[in-house]
């Protein structure tokens, strides 16, 4: 649970990410629909990867990150 008291749920996503890491800043991470709608929309060649994330979550810093479950591509 962030500090809000909202629940994280996961979601699909695509992630602007040029090193693959398990904590993403928010300003990183697009949600997307579906699954079909993350892939559609992932670009390798410009390091937008399709993948699940959980969040977002408000950090110790006060930074709002979502945390990587698993990629899709």
């Amino acid at each position: 649970m962030d500090r809000a008291g909202a629940v994280v749920k996961e979601r699909f996503a695509v992630v602007y990410a040029p090193k693959k890491k398990k904590r993403l800043s928010a300003n990183c991470v697009q949600v997307m629909e579906s699954e079909p709608a993350a892939r559609a929309a992932a670009d390798p060649q410009r390091h937008r990867h399709a993948a699940v994330v959980a969040g977002p979550s408000t950090s110790s810093e006060s930074q709002q990150l979502y945390y990587l479950v698993r990629w899709l591509d």
